[in-house]
């Protein structure tokens, strides 16, 4: 089977992304990615970009695929680390192909670095999936519960952003005080940081882009 070189861009400041992903983008015939994806790596493609959107993914990636089986090197590129948020790609490619990951810096450890967060005190919560954000709910209504780890949250574009996450707690009884740090595009120009309460975040009405995390600290 072909295989077809999988990697994590960063979290978007073209400076995060490593050697040997910037590496994996020159060499390439073919490089496919989500639109918004593709721009801040497009100085280093030398092959055919393939954009794509949900609609029309599948169909790019059976092309690449054919692609890769008639011998060309063949990349998709996804944003922060494969491993944090590309689940659903990462199984989409390896339906079509053998898969090399080629990991990225997560948004996930830039906002560690950006409010002094150790890794290994944290918890990291997806709810940036399809289906199954439920169990994702219900670990983050018991981790704010027993109030051992920070809690690292990658809301759901659109439906699950952070009014609506807020609302939820809420209403499974989560402290109206709990403090919540809402950090949105970060590394990237517009990068902004706001500190809130639940009970605040839950009455804000701003429009928080679908690069945003949500992370809510324990004490020292």
């Amino acid at each position: 089977m072909a295989t077809i070189v999988m990697v994590g861009i960063g979290p978007g400041d073209p400076e995060l992304l490593t050697l040997k992903g910037r590496t994996a983008i020159e060499d390439a015939d073919y490089v496919a990615a989500f639109g918004t994806v593709l721009e801040p790596v497009s100085r280093w493609i030398r092959g055919a970009a393939m954009p794509m959107t949900y609609a029309d993914q599948d169909q790019v990636l059976d092309q690449l695929a054919a692609h890769a089986r008639s011998g060309k090197q063949c990349v998709v590129c996804a944003w922060g680390d494969l491993n944090f948020s590309a689940g659903e790609l990462v199984a989409r490619v390896r339906q079509r192909a053998e898969v090399e990951l080629i990991p990225g810096v997560s948004s996930v450890q830039v906002a560690c670095a950006r409010l002094g967060l150790a890794m290994e005190r944290s918890l990291f919560i997806t709810l940036h999936v399809r289906d199954g954000h439920e169990a994702g709910l219900n670990d983050l209504i018991e981790s704010l519960r027993s109030g051992e780890r920070h809690l690292i949250v990658l809301p759901r574009p659109y439906d699950l952003m952070p009014r609506r996450i807020a609302e939820v707690l809420l209403d499974a009884g989560v402290s109206p005080d709990t403090s919540v740090h809402v950090l949105e595009r970060l590394s990237l120009p517009g990068e902004r940081i706001a500190e809130r309460s639940l009970a605040s975040l839950a009455s804000d009405a701003t429009e928080w882009s679908d690069l945003t995390i949500l992370v809510f600290p324990v004490g020292p």
